[in-house]
């Protein structure tokens, strides 16, 4: 808002810019070009004085100058038609002695944004291409990308881009990197400059003499390049080695960019070599002083640990969180902290995460409480003493997630069951969020055999059922009641009486009153059809989950590394990997007989007929009792399907539980479907699978079989 009293000092301005004793002084004339900017700075319109600038423009005096600039740029696209006068001051300029007005005239030339002044500004750019001076020639490329930006859509003269190829070999290491930002804008739509071999040797030979920024540019650019031979290519990464320790992250971060595009497929083993080369220049930068660094650098730790999930453990004590570092950052270091914990730091990562469990900040304190129970997946009875022992500090935060640690605990682990049913007596008082109760609900319907006071709290809960505002609560409530009563009858049969009629004839919310009524009718169907539906199978406690996620080769993320895509990626997909939970990968190694192919998009026609199916099932490869799946295992990792579980050798039967998901490709790319299956051997001949895929595709879960039959056929040399 414009301030009181503007007009009358824009007319007391217009005066004193207007006053010949004013225009005769240089001082007086500069001091007064100030007060206009400084009164524009402070919100007044100025706008009137248009006419009046202009004719300040003509001047010798530099600093006199930039500040009119500063105004004409600022005002120019409301006077289009007195701008005309400024192009032509500004022509004028563009052949004054000075390189430095030259300079001046042409960067203001191109930051007035009028596109009917185009015309009148290709020349002196195009002259600027060709001037003496290097700071000239700087302002002269970028301009002709500005250009291109104030008309997207009209064509560039080829003979421009052909002069701006050929200044890529400029003496000045600033005006080559200024080509290449201006051809990168100006061939957008043709994928950027075209980078051949002997470009690509020139900018690596020139990189040393540009300055930090320049050598991102270059190296960002260089990524396009694929060398002839192994030899180039080993001369380039000799080249390339010294910047992977550069002081500067932004350069070793680049750097390693360019390693990972030019060796993540013909090289793994010195893609791999590159990141344990960058593990310290990371380091550092993950105690940087500056908060949004530190966060880059963690995000891109998180990315190296994909492929090389050991390779930080030795210094995991360089994650622990400080006092006053920002909840965000302290969230991210808790991330990688339980990816690095091993049998030789366990005890120490547990008890830093202890003390964080208590921390002011409830956000931090729950993220606290959710790593270590991610711990808990490979080190269970460490974290459950941890968990415990929160319980008793009583705090509504802290007992809500550690009930639901619990309950993500149990699902996983369910050899924790008896511990944790043990410390969940007396938190029902605690709880007051719905996602906790409804995490203790859960438990106390899958274990309310275990748990003596089950009855009696789901009792508590159904008297104050009328005042529950979370239908979430009511439907598990519903649930968790029943299942108790199939194993505690006597104590529960009133509870559930009442839970039903309340559900049914006063429950406003229809999926809830429809779920009171499906259990109510089934009921009715006997005791026997209640207990099948609602206590079915259990998880298998001879299951071992893997401990650990595989290592991803670096092709799968090699592309994202070093731009905004780990920082983009939302916490649930960071959770979703802890050390012990089953990490879904997009694999693309040598395609294998029955793959498919390279890509992990399952085939859409299976080749095998269903008689063929059947009998490659009922007389493929047997697994001798003793030593199964090894040989099914390395086959089935081959054709892009992960191992989630299995049961102990020499057990039988022995299962398998795999998992997979499509990644289609094509014109018209389809949503990835997520198929689990199940093979099952009971010690005769021939295996036995069951499979079924989120969301429905029926074409997904025939590529599966296809991809499966064609592992089992390729193992069938080996163990299974």
């Amino acid at each position: 808002m414009p301030y009181l009293g503007g007009e009358e000092t824009v007319k007391e301005l217009r005066r004193a810019l207007s006053n010949p004793h004013v225009q005769g002084d240089p001082l007086r004339h500069r001091s007064t070009v100030l007060r206009v900017i400084r009164v524009m700075s402070q919100g007044v319109d100025v706008a009137g004085l248009f006419s009046e600038m202009v004719k300040a423009c003509a001047t010798t005096d530099v600093v006199q100058k930039k500040l009119v600039y500063v105004f004409l740029c600022s005002y120019a696209s409301l006077n289009p038609e007195l701008s005309l006068l400024v192009i032509n001051t500004l022509r004028k300029d563009c052949q004054d002695p000075n390189p430095m007005v030259r300079s001046l005239a042409l960067r203001n030339m191109t930051n007035l944004r009028l596109p009917s002044l185009v015309e009148y500004v290709q020349q002196p750019l195009t002259a600027g291409l060709r001037d003496r001076a290097a700071c000239v020639r700087r302002v002269a490329v970028l301009g002709w990308a500005k250009l291109h930006s104030l008309q997207p859509h009209a064509d560039i003269d080829a003979a421009v881009v052909n002069e701006l190829y050929s200044m890529l070999r400029d003496n000045d290491p600033v005006v080559m990197v200024n080509c290449l930002r201006a051809l990168e804008e100006i061939l957008k739509e043709e994928g950027g400059v075209a980078v051949n071999k002997a470009i690509a040797h020139h900018l690596l030979n020139r990189l040393k003499e540009c300055d930090v920024w320049g050598q991102c540019e270059v190296l960002g650019v260089l990524q396009r390049y694929r060398p002839h031979s192994e030899e180039e290519l080993f001369d380039i990464l000799s080249l390339l080695d010294p910047y992977l320790l550069s002081p500067s992250v932004p350069v070793m971060a680049a750097t390693l960019g360019l390693f990972l595009s030019l060796c993540c497929r013909g090289l793994p083993a010195v893609s791999l070599a590159a990141l344990r080369r960058a593990q310290a220049p990371l380091l550092a930068a993950c105690g940087s002083a500056s908060p949004e660094m530190k966060f880059t650098a963690l995000c891109h730790v998180q990315l190296l640990l994909r492929s090389l999930p050991g390779l930080m453990g030795e210094h995991y004590k360089r994650f622990f969180c400080g006092y006053a570092e920002p909840a965000y950052i302290k969230q991210r270091k808790m991330q990688v902290l339980v990816e690095l914990v091993n049998d030789d730091n366990v005890g120490f990562v547990l008890d830093e995460l202890k003390g964080y469990c208590t921390d002011v900040s409830p956000d931090t304190a729950q993220a606290a409480i959710s790593a270590i129970g991610r711990i808990g997946r490979s080190y269970s009875d460490q974290c459950l003493e941890i968990l415990t022992g929160l319980l008793g500090l009583k705090q509504e935060h802290i007992t809500s997630v550690v009930v639901q640690t619990m309950r993500d605990l149990v699902w996983v682990c369910p050899q924790c069951s008896e511990s944790v049913c043990e410390a969940l007596e007396g938190c029902e008082d605690t709880l007051q969020d719905s996602q906790g109760r409804q995490a203790l609900l859960w438990l106390l319907g899958v274990h309310g055999d275990r748990v003596s006071s089950a009855p009696y709290v789901l009792e508590a809960f159904v008297e104050q059922v009328r005042s529950e505002m979370a239908a979430g609560v009511k439907t598990e409530l519903l649930t968790a009641t029943m299942r108790v009563f199939l194993c505690r009858p006597a104590e529960t049969q009133d509870t559930l009486g009442r839970l039903l009629h309340y559900c049914i004839e006063e429950e406003a919310d229809m999926n809830v009153r429809d779920q009171a009524l499906l259990y109510y009718r089934l009921l009715h169907c006997g005791i026997e059809e209640t207990r099948s539906v609602l206590q079915g199978r259990r998880s298998d406690p001879s299951l071992g989950v893997l401990i650990g996620r595989p290592a991803e080769p670096v092709s799968q993320w090699a592309r994202s590394f070093n731009t905004l895509e780990p920082l983009r990626q939302c916490n649930a997909g960071a959770e979703s990997a802890p050390q012990a939970a089953p990490y879904h990968l997009a694999l693309d190694p040598e395609p294998t007989p029955g793959s498919g192919g390279g890509q992990l998009g399952l085939s859409l026609s299976p080749a095998l007929s269903p008689q063929q199916f059947e009998h490659l099932w009922l007389g493929g490869p047997q697994c001798p009792h003793g030593e199964p799946g090894k040989g099914l295992q390395a086959a089935l990792q081959r054709s892009h399907i992960q191992t989630m579980a299995f049961t102990p050798p020499h057990t039988l039967p022995w299962r398998v539980y795999l998992y997979t998901h499509t990644r289609w490709g094509g014109p018209a790319p389809r949503g990835p479907t997520l198929v689990l299956g199940e093979l099952l051997y009971t010690g005769g001949r021939g295996l036995r699978v069951t499979a079924k895929q989120r969301p429905r595709d029926d074409e997904a879960m025939k590529g599966f079989l296809q991809v499966l039959s064609g592992a089992l056929h390729t193992s069938s040399t080996g163990s299974c």
